[in-house]
């Protein structure tokens, strides 16, 4: 898969990169999460990362893996792999640990969603953990309906799951191509 970098929207010195599971620069966000999964779930939840084969996360199979670079290096990522023929899934949203409370998540979750939309989907569906609030509050503030009671204890009720309409934004170009750059 071919890397293509965009300078982000939202802020100037963020560049957006669309990479494979395989690039170099996804480790730092596959470790962390090994450990944040580890760390709240215990030594089984590594198996999370390698749940689903990393070409789900490609544009053939209808899913992306991005990087949010600053300087050059991972501070951010996620991806998003087809759920159905309408639906997207959003899958390991990542901040590194020292670039934390600066928004950058929810630029990820922007950049995803608006990628899912260009792409088609008119949906987003994802989970996150029980002991995960900073997540289940992440998708919340951003605009997802929660697909459970929140009332409840988040531990009584397993992976919390979310869903979000999306308005499909037509493509004009693929990535790597001018028009994108």
């Amino acid at each position: 898969m071919t890397s293509v970098a965009r300078p982000a929207r939202t802020a100037p010195d963020v560049t957006v990169l669309h990479v494979a599971v395989a690039d170099p620069r996804v480790r730092p966000l596959l470790r962390e999460l090994g450990h944040e999964y580890s760390t709240r779930y215990g030594k089984d939840a590594h198996a999370e990362i390698s749940r689903y084969p990393d070409e789900e996360f490609t544009e053939p199979y209808g899913g992306l893996l991005l990087l949010l670079l600053e300087g050059g290096e991972p501070v951010a990522g996620g991806a998003f792999r087809r759920y159905d023929a309408t639906t997207a899934e959003l899958k390991r949203i990542w901040t590194h640990s020292a670039h934390r409370r600066r928004g950058l998540a929810r630029r990820v979750v922007a950049e995803l969603e608006r990628e899912a939309g260009t792409r088609g989907y008119r949906r987003i569906h994802l989970t996150t953990g029980p002991r995960q609030p900073e997540a289940r509050a992440l998708y919340l503030a951003t605009g997802y309906t929660p697909l459970f009671d929140t009332e409840a204890d988040p531990e009584t009720i397993g992976p919390l799951p979310f869903e979000k309409q999306l308005t499909a934004e037509p493509r004009t170009a693929r990535p790597g191509k001018a028009a994108d750059l």
